[in-house]
């Protein structure tokens, strides 16, 4: 921390200079920003070849953004798009370069004259003063704009592209959190919970204080005190059913070295504008790691994940007359799913289990999206890292979010040391799920229907013949 502190004292100072230098206007008197002032400096700075006069003209940049209005900052976002994208002459002449040439100079000048001025001027605002911060926010405000914009799609590209070196694994610090963390940082984590509300610090408490908990964040010495993303660990004996087993307060502890079992049950991305920026599956990779060095009898890695779009799908099936999942008698028991206290009483939660459960393996073995990926992202998330499909956990989290996005629903993903680079493998090449057998036997309630296209009476069929095997 102290050599981090020391940089950006140096940073800075030499930021100063590069103002003076510039002769910018003191700060009180510098309220006002144009469109064409951001325009001029952002040409001043990749024109520019000093370090001081970089730093101070990407402090001034940013600094001016910052006190953009939205629709200013979307006319900045486009100004990015239409009049900092690559150099039209010099990307002809290149072109036409290779064409003739096909060597492999000609292939460097291509590349060079292909890339976008706006990549160069991300790169030049990341001199300045908690450039890295800063350039975070300004993705993150410019997903929002991208969503009704979609000429902005190029320039997120590069930002992408940047973050996604910037943030690479090799500059990432696994950090344990606990109850000894620095309680800014403890702050920060109970904020950016995504997965299970921390209603307050005691809760918190409950999640890091026991001998049977952990929590690792992964963060980058530039944000030394803000994570990106993190992951809490629950050390048990099984895996678990419930949420409950989890978090309940009146849950047992168990001593560290008796645990068989780490599940993952909470992963939360902090950092909005990192979004698509990939650090889970290093994180989990990471995690176990470090647990088997510390605890060598974990033999078991399992998570506890929700199914965030469980219940939109669901939902369109009942209403889909065609249905290929649910026939008219599943469609009659999940009715009372309508009424959000459902589950509060024991009378027909075992009708609405059976009919659910079946169209839950249909929807993480069958159900994709147009460009044929799991339709669920948490799924997405696990199988392409190389987990399987292990158990599906019926009323696991009856939280209010749960039940409206999941009815409940928890999914547990196992993840086999021995088998995950297959499993990747199977599932990053060939679209194939690993599922355990209990979750493929589901599927044999579920007949195809006629009407559902071939590909899909297809799977049907194998599944049948497999299970019948």
């Amino acid at each position: 921390m102290t050599g981090t502190s020391f940089f950006s004292d140096m940073v800075q100072t030499i930021t100063e200079r590069g103002r003076k230098l510039l002769s910018f206007a003191p700060r009180a008197e510098r309220t006002q920003t144009s469109l064409t002032s951001l325009e001029k400096l952002c040409d001043m700075l990749l024109s520019s070849r000093g370090e001081a006069s970089g730093m101070a003209l990407a402090a001034e940049i940013l600094q001016q953004w910052s006190r953009l209005n939205d629709g200013q900052q979307r006319d900045f976002m486009l100004l990015l798009a239409g009049k900092f994208g690559p150099d039209s002459d010099k990307l002809d002449k290149a072109i036409d370069t290779y064409r003739a040439e096909r060597s492999a100079k000609a292939v460097l000048e291509l590349h060079e004259a292909a890339e976008p001025r706006r990549q160069e001027l991300i790169r030049r605002l990341n001199l300045a003063p908690n450039g890295i911060s800063t350039l975070v926010r300004m993705r993150e405000r410019l997903l929002e704009l991208k969503i009704d914009t979609p000429d902005l799609e190029a320039v997120d590209a590069d930002f992408a592209h940047l973050f996604t070196s910037w943030f690479n694994r090799g500059f990432l610090i696994l950090r344990p959190i606990d109850w000894s963390t620095p309680a800014h940082i403890l702050e920060k984590i109970i904020r950016y919970e995504a997965v299970h509300e921390i209603g307050d610090w005691d809760e918190l408490r409950r999640r890091l204080a026991p001998g049977d908990r952990r929590c690792f964040a992964f963060f980058h010495p530039q944000l030394a005190d803000d994570p990106l993303i993190f992951v809490e660990v629950a050390l048990t004996k099984t895996i678990p059913e419930t949420i409950s087993d989890v978090l309940g307060e009146k849950r047992a502890p168990i001593q560290a070295q008796d645990a068989r079992t780490a599940v993952f049950y909470s992963i939360s991305n902090c950092q909005a504008g990192l979004r698509g920026i990939s650090f889970g599956n290093f994180l989990i990779k990471q995690v176990v790691e470090d647990l088997r060095r510390d605890l060598p009898k974990l033999d078991t890695f399992v998570t506890l994940s929700p199914a965030p779009a469980f219940a939109g799908w669901l939902g369109r099936e009942r209403r889909n007359e065609d249905s290929d999942v649910l026939t008219a008698e599943d469609k009659a028991a999940l009715a009372v799913l309508d009424d959000a206290d459902w589950a509060s009483g024991t009378a027909g939660t075992a009708d609405v289990k059976a009919a659910l459960l079946p169209a839950a393996a249909w929807y993480f073995l069958r159900a994709r999206t147009p460009d044929g990926r799991p339709v669920d992202p948490v799924a997405r998330f696990h199988l392409g890292n190389g987990a399987r499909l292990e158990r599906l956990d019926f009323l696991a989290d009856r939280s209010s979010r749960a039940m409206r996005q999941a009815h409940g629903l928890m999914v547990n993903y196992l993840y086999k040391l021995d088998d995950i680079e297959t499993n990747h493998e199977a599932f990053a090449q060939r679209g194939e799920i690993v599922a355990a057998p209990a979750i493929r036997k589901l599927l044999r309630s579920i007949k195809p229907n006629r009407s559902a296209p071939a590909a899909e009476r297809a799977g049907n069929a194998a599944d049948s013949k497999e299970l019948s095997s």
